[in-house]
């Protein structure tokens, strides 16, 4: 007897086998990620949470994605450069402009990374590894295809030969291998760096075929500019003076999601000049196009000008939540003069901010009193809750201090006396073996403290020269020298200074880069970010538990443990910080209405063909300088009357003066000394 393949028993039979077949491949599968249950694939990744921007996503929401292409943007630098190399400790290098990377970080999320070369990511959810399959269509510039052995090449190499930070950054990881022909895959040494596998998304990625040709070495400075894949490249320059950028016009990733809207000009070019005093005349005669002003006193002082008046040059205060970091006059510990910490603390005392702000500053500024300022990432008051457990595993090894008082830096009436300040300098250095004679302080070998502060700007003088006054009040003797950029970054990368003005960027989400800023290893290490050569057990695992934190709140309670103990070991004078770009830009670009939560980013912007056609007829018209106002704008000039009808307003006006004359009694003439403006003051 025959049996049909539709009887219910072959159904029931095939189903059987089917969810068997599958039930063995999925397992098969589970043991090729190493037992991992949850393979996380998709083109973004978040530091915590979920990515803003779904599969598929048009554009993100602050660009304008129609914005016109074309026109050109000049801006002003200071200093020089002379190689095209940045990736390098060696030289003044500038970038070429041209250099890619997996993947690019979103302006309107904490931290949260797109895929650019990549075409999406897999990863598990421990983040022990993550794969990158690169884009079929990634291009360099002569054509050749972006690949797995160019991401492999890129990361060896600057491990080994490329900057400090490379080594720093990417500790962690274990392994880079290609996968195929459009894959790479990262291992970690430690699963939970929740930060890893976004960063060697920012790893640039560099054309292997092109730097193993005969003639281009990695490792040396060039002026010649390299082959890269991106947007722009460089189209001419002069060494040490200017560079152009230009669009590439068969640019690969023109048409990609994360390049709407941006990258909007068709020329880029960078002046360079020896300080911002050229930099400003260059804007203000129209040389420049946009500039970012960070002098305060120039801010309030340098731009009540026509252009500016007419509104022609546009002068605009942009506020923004960015993470500000700390700024500061930075001590390097590795000199023995300043190994003891009462030292340290009175040096820091010693700068009166509150003067400096209201005399030099014009009050623009707040006094940093933190490495995270202006985030909720910055320590308060004595710490409390999971910040307190944390600091109680280390009692021991940390000041009392630390758990008693909240820091604070030291505040003045602002005039220019901080007699307080000094008096408990002076009572911090009685506790050491430093002590004042004739007017000098000297240690126990008669040695008087001697300091040296390194600037290259000229301009930052003023600043230094008050507090400067004021160490000399302790016994304290420090001399200013002004050196030219080139000495001052070998000096800086050589740890070769006693104080300089320094600084550590933060960012809503820090990470992997703390290593390189504070740890011991990075102390040692020439070139590194570890400015001040600062090195404590405890500051070293805190960084690491910052690196492995899994929640944001847990980011949250280390990251304010860390800034509380780097603030009691009084190694920086805190400077000040103001969160908000000021800028100016000639009235002839656009930009979306949507702000950002860093601030400026002019890759956003785009030139308005109307508003550049009406700026230069007014240049080639003289009306820039005349100060009057701009077309369209109604002034008492442009409405005053003329003609018969300016004899009649004579005449009414002559009439109704003889009219008010004869009805006002005459008054009694003012004693002397008691005329209004006396009575007003003279402001």
């Amino acid at each position: 007897m025959k049996i049909k393949l539709t009887h219910p028993l072959i159904a029931i039979v095939t189903q059987f086998f089917v969810v068997a077949l599958a039930l063995l491949w999925a397992g098969s599968w589970a043991q090729t990620v190493s037992g991992q249950e949850n393979i996380i694939r998709g083109n973004a990744i978040a530091m915590h949470g979920e990515p803003r921007y779904p599969e598929g996503f048009a554009h993100f929401d602050y660009v304008n994605p129609q914005a016109p292409v074309g026109g050109r943007i000049r801006q002003g630098a200071r200093g020089t450069f002379d190689s095209f190399n940045p990736w390098i400790d060696k030289g003044s290098p500038v970038s070429p402009g041209s250099i890619e990377t997996l993947m690019v970080q979103s302006q309107d999320e904490a931290f949260t990374k797109y895929c650019l070369l990549c075409e999406r990511v897999e990863y598990p959810e421990d983040r022990s590894w993550i794969i990158f399959y690169l884009r079929n269509d990634a291009r360099w510039h002569d054509g050749q295809p972006v690949t797995p052995d160019d991401v492999v090449w890129s990361f060896n190499t600057l491990m080994e030969k490329g900057l400090p930070s490379y080594r720093f950054y990417y500790a962690d990881v274990v392994s880079v291998e290609a996968i195929g022909k459009h894959a790479v895959q990262f291992r970690f040494k430690n699963a939970g760096n929740r930060e890893l596998p976004l960063i060697v998304g920012d790893l640039p990625i560099l054309p292997k075929h092109y730097w193993e040709q005969e003639g281009n070495d990695i490792t040396k400075t060039t002026l010649t500019p390299p082959l890269g894949s991106g947007p722009y490249k460089i189209d001419s320059f002069d060494a040490g003076r200017y560079y152009n950028l230009k669009r590439v016009e068969d640019y690969w990733g023109r048409s990609l999601a994360v390049n709407q809207g941006i990258n909007n000009f068709e020329t880029m070019r960078v002046d360079f000049f020896r300080d911002r005093i050229p930099i400003r005349l260059a804007l203000k005669a129209g040389e420049i196009d946009y500039y970012l002003e960070n002098t305060a006193k120039s801010w309030a002082t340098e731009f009540d000008i026509p252009p500016v008046e007419s509104g022609w040059l546009v002068r605009e205060t942009v506020e923004h939540s960015a993470p500000q970091g700390m700024q500061a006059f930075v001590m390097n510990l590795r000199r023995d003069k300043f190994s003891d910490i009462r030292i340290r603390e009175a040096i820091s005392l010693a700068f009166d901010f509150n003067w400096t702000n209201q005399k030099i500053f014009y009050n623009q500024y707040t006094r940093s009193e933190s490495f995270f300022s202006n985030s909720e990432l910055a320590s308060s008051d004595i710490p409390q809750g999971v910040e307190l457990e944390i600091l109680e595993s280390y009692r021991a090894q940390l000041p009392d201090e630390v758990f008693s008082e909240a820091f604070a830096v030291s505040k003045t009436d602002g005039s220019g006396w901080s007699r307080e300040n000094l008096l408990k300098a002076l009572s911090l250095i009685d506790e050491t073996d430093w002590s004042i004679e004739n007017g000098k302080l000297v240690d126990s070998q008669k040695k008087p403290l001697s300091i040296e502060f390194l600037l290259y700007s000229s301009s930052f003088e003023r600043l230094v020269l008050p507090y400067v006054a004021n160490l000399k009040r302790l016994g304290i003797d420090m001399k200013v020298r002004v050196v030219d950029t080139g000495q001052y970054i070998n000096r800086l990368r050589s740890f070769d200074f006693d104080m300089v003005v320094g600084g550590w960027g933060q960012s809503e989400t820090p990470g992997n880069e703390q290593r390189e800023y504070w740890s011991c290893a990075a102390a040692d290490r020439p070139g590194s970010r570890n400015t001040a050569g600062i090195c404590h057990p405890v500051i070293d695992e805190l960084v690491d538990k910052i690196i492995v934190a899994r929640t944001r709140e847990d980011l949250i309670s280390v990251t304010q443990a860390l800034d509380r103990v780097l603030l009691w070991q009084h190694f920086v004078v805190p400077n000040w910080h103001l969160p908000a770009d000021r800028i100016l830009w000639w009235d002839k670009f656009e930009r979306p209405d949507v702000p950002l939560r860093n601030g400026v980013n002019i890759a956003r912007w785009w030139v308005d063909d109307v508003k550049a056609a009406r700026l230069q007829a007014a240049r080639e018209n003289g009306e820039i300088t005349s100060g009057n106002s701009r077309d369209g704008d109604s002034t008492a000039l442009d409405n005053a009357p003329s003609g018969w009808k300016l004899w009649l307003l004579i005449v009414i006006l002559a009439a109704g003066g003889l009219v008010i004359r004869r009805s006002v009694k005459p008054s009694r003439p003012a004693s002397p000394g008691n005329t209004a403006s006396e009575n007003k003051g003279e402001g």
